[in-house]
């Protein structure tokens, strides 16, 4: 035996009306206005009906102490992290005071060139009145909080939790760990005049390009960002004059937007000149 289209049509209709029919009974049950058929709650600014309607209520479920703790690895509750996050940051550095951003590699060698130029460039920051803030790590980054210490400076770190934990290097004063990466780069850019970026990995590339970005969308007032090491920066200055601007992807202008050099004194120059 089968059934044309119209007999499928009036036994969905038929099944429809009876569902209509069950829930316009239900909602007059539960005192509910005539006509809406469909059980809903309103939790704060969020609307939920039908089966998405959650059992008990919001002051209900946290007051409840049992049951599961999947609720403290939930989207809503990483968004309090996230904010809690944002206000520790600003409020450890609401103060600081004028400040550059030293970024560079955690696994440059103690004794080696660019260490000792970080420890110069991070001291000579704070001698010009500046806080010297980095990532908190090893390598080039502790160099420059020992220089800024050294000079009496402001000496700031920002670490970010990692599978392969580092900790903050002994030379930060101000410390602040996060758990978030876009929180920790809002942090350098929020409170710095301007960058100065050692040789490093991809990390320092993530935030050189960040705050290349930054700048050039004018999404922040333009400050200084100046590469130190032109022989290590200049395979990457080649292919964004050569490969970006030529093809049209980047202006020529954004040539502009960073000074290379390997000069302690002009790299300080530039960035509190530019900034002042």
């Amino acid at each position: 035996m089968t059934t044309d289209a119209t007999d499928s049509d009036d036994a969905g209709g038929n099944a429809g009306d009876r569902q209509d029919a069950a829930a316009a009974a239900n909602a007059a049950a539960e005192g509910r206005p005539e006509g809406k058929g469909w059980p809903e709650r309103h939790t704060g600014p969020v609307i939920r009906r039908r089966g998405q309607v959650l059992s008990g209520t919001t002051d209900q479920r946290l007051l409840d102490s049992r049951g599961a703790t999947d609720w403290v690895h939930s989207d809503p509750w990483r968004v309090l992290r996230i904010q809690s996050e944002f206000v520790e940051g600003f409020g450890a550095l609401a103060e600081l005071g004028s400040a550059v951003s030293v970024f560079g590699s955690a696994r440059t060698p103690v004794d080696s060139r660019e260490y000792d130029a970080a420890v110069r460039i991070g001291r000579a920051l704070a001698e010009a009145g500046f806080a010297v803030i980095t990532g908190g790590g090893p390598g080039a980054m502790e160099a420059a909080n020992k220089g800024a210490l050294e000079a009496g400076g402001v000496s700031v770190g920002l670490g970010i939790e990692l599978p392969f934990e580092q900790g903050l290097n002994p030379y930060v004063d101000i410390g602040v760990n996060f758990r978030y990466f876009f929180v920790r780069k809002t942090m350098f850019v929020k409170y710095a005049r301007g960058f100065v970026v050692l040789p490093g990995g991809f990390g320092t590339l993530d935030e050189l390009f960040e705050a290349l970005t930054l700048v050039q969308t004018k999404k922040v007032t333009r400050f200084p960002i100046v590469l130190f090491g032109t022989e290590y920066w200049g395979g990457l200055v080649s292919w964004v004059r050569q490969t970006l601007v030529a093809e049209g992807k980047a202006s020529p202008a954004d040539l502009e937007l960073f000074h290379v050099t390997d000069d302690v004194d002009d790299a300080v120059e530039r960035v509190t000149k530019e900034s002042a």
